[in-house]
């Protein structure tokens, strides 16, 4: 049976957006056993002025030295795919990041935001693996902010 790769675009594109949103909600969790999963075992990310982080460990490692008084909330949006097809795929997305203090006090509308906001990406590279797409390459960057 021959594969037709227009009938299958729209759930590519929906599983890697899909993707790009998980990462955010799972570091805004402080879940990063969960996050680093949907990493392939030898990935590359660079987070914003960092160095690139290669494998699973790596990746962990990095987020676990955060702290976790730090409480975040990635927005993600205007998310891009480009190049995909059955087995690969590249995808943009941008990403608005606001962040808070654990320890500030909950008021009625929540705790009081940081002052500075800031406007970054997401540059993927997805691969479909045994495990389901996964994150082979990601560079997040920032691009703005406002204090």
């Amino acid at each position: 049976m021959e594969h037709h790769l227009d009938a299958d675009m729209p759930a590519i594109h929906t599983i890697c957006k899909d993707l790009a949103v998980r990462t955010a909600c799972l570091v805004d969790q402080q879940n990063y056993e969960a996050l680093v999963q949907l990493f392939t075992p030898d990935a590359s990310l660079v987070r914003p002025g960092g160095e690139p982080l290669v494998g699973r460990a790596q990746i962990l490692a990095s987020y676990q030295s955060k702290p976790k008084e730090r409480l975040t909330r990635h927005f993600v949006t205007n998310s891009v795919v480009y190049e995909a097809d059955l087995h690969s795929a590249r995808m943009t997305s941008y990403v608005l990041l606001w962040s808070a203090a654990a320890d500030s006090p909950l008021e009625a509308f929540g705790r009081k935001a940081d002052a500075r906001q800031v406007a970054g990406q997401f540059d993927d590279y997805l691969v479909r693996t045994e495990e389901g797409w996964r994150i082979a390459q990601r560079s997040a960057s920032f691009q703005m902010y406002r204090e």
